[in-house]
């Protein structure tokens, strides 16, 4: 597998991040009690994992805080065996060109 597949890569791209979280079952959430009646922490909840800290939000929420904030989504494509990998992070701007990941298209 192409090394590429296996590390992070990063994006701003709403669809990017929109088709890599639904293709694993993801939906756009924020942290609950974080955000005073807006979004606050974002994430994507995926189903089984930590559910009940997480509050669904529309992807026009999740992406007006995104580009609110100057984010930046980085993912992983596939883990070392092949299978789809769910590692993401968001960060912000500075924070990823500080490092050495490759920017999807």
């Amino acid at each position: 597998m192409p090394r590429s597949e296996r590390s992070a890569k990063a994006t701003q791209d709403h669809e990017v991040i929109r088709r890599w979280a639904e293709a694993r079952g993801g939906r756009p959430a924020t942290v609950r009690r974080t955000g005073d009646g807006e979004p606050g922490i974002l994430r994507i909840n995926f189903p089984g994992y930590a559910e009940q800290s997480l509050e669904n939000i529309s992807w026009n929420e999740w992406f007006r805080k995104f580009d609110e904030k100057d984010l930046v989504f980085l993912f992983q494509e596939r883990t070392a065996e092949g299978n789809l990998s769910r590692f993401y992070k968001i960060v912000d701007r500075e924070t990823a060109e500080e490092e050495d990941i490759e920017w999807a298209a």
